[in-house]
């Protein structure tokens, strides 16, 4: 059987656009997609974060050249962050205030901590950042704009 040039040039479109659809979702996140973004944590673990009136609602920023900040419940934290091309993300050389923090703020602040410092999937899909690695997933959603 023949093809006509208007039958192969169809079927190769149509190959291309299926193909296409299949990657729609793995897109490489870049540092234009997060930097000047403020991030709230609303889950760890898709456990919700109760806000605490003793601290600060933990959050996620980055300004230019990917340089991150926030607060991860009691103590601020900054530093480098990186992606990879396979949508790899971590804050490098990371660094916190020494407050002490009472409840169980701690064991909030120690999943964000952990995890903002070791390597994790991200995920960004309708305003919800979403972090995941081995041990934590920390799910953040977007209030703000800079």
């Amino acid at each position: 059987m023949k093809l006509s040039s208007k039958s192969l040039l169809a079927a190769t479109v149509g190959a291309l656009v299926l193909s296409g659809c299949a990657n729609h979702g793995d897109a490489p996140i870049t540092a234009k997609d997060l930097e000047g973004h403020r991030w709230q944590l609303v889950k760890i673990d898709d456990q919700a974060v109760k806000p605490d009136p003793r601290n600060s609602t933990p959050f996620l920023q980055f300004s230019e050249k990917m340089m991150a900040s926030g607060n991860a419940g009691c103590n601020d934290f900054f530093g480098q962050g990186e992606l990879k091309k396979n949508n790899q993300f971590r804050i490098e050389k990371m660094s916190m205030t020494m407050k002490m923090c009472i409840g169980d703020v701690m064991d909030s602040e120690f999943s964000v901590q952990q995890s903002l410092g070791d390597w994790n999937k991200v995920t960004l899909k309708e305003n919800v950042l979403t972090l995941k690695n081995d041990v934590h997933t920390l799910e953040f959603k977007e209030v703000a704009k800079k």
